[in-house]
């Protein structure tokens, strides 16, 4: 409110691209793991891009631009994707947000601390994904 009690608008914080700090071909490089899960996904996009399906590209769009940075840094968002991915039990997601979150340049330490928080909140049946999870940041951060 401002001192003439109308509404304030909230400030809209532009999102913008992350500054990565490893390219996907490094990660590619240093981990066999990331290797496969990259180039495996780059081969069956090719497949979903040939359907030129519109409603698939919106989402693509959509799902692009929320982890873009803005009022919460994409390193936070994608430490988020992992916690949820975790909990939804999907290993390509884990993958995804393990080497995007190392791309933005998150710590070891940081990406375990979400995979506890997927642990406590979706149970036990998380821990075969946690467990794959460790494997890919063993590669990465070693």
């Amino acid at each position: 409110m401002t001192d003439d009690n109308t509404p304030t608008q909230p400030t809209i914080k532009p999102r913008k691209e992350p500054a990565y700090l490893f390219s996907e071909k490094q990660v590619a490089e240093k981990s066999r793991i990331a290797h496969h899960f990259l180039d495996n996904r780059a081969r069956l996009n090719e497949n979903v891009d040939k359907a030129d399906n519109f409603l698939i590209k919106r989402f693509y769009n959509l799902d692009h631009n929320t982890y873009l940075d803005g009022a919460v840094p994409a390193k936070y968002k994608e430490l988020m994707g992992l916690v949820a991915s975790a909990c939804l039990r999907c290993d390509d997601c884990v993958d995804y947000h393990v080497i995007q979150s190392y791309r933005l340049g998150v710590t070891r330490a940081e990406q375990e601390d979400a995979i506890n928080i997927a642990l406590v909140v979706g149970g036990s049946i998380v821990i075969p994904h946690m467990r794959r999870a460790y494997e890919l940041l063993a590669e990465l951060y070693s």
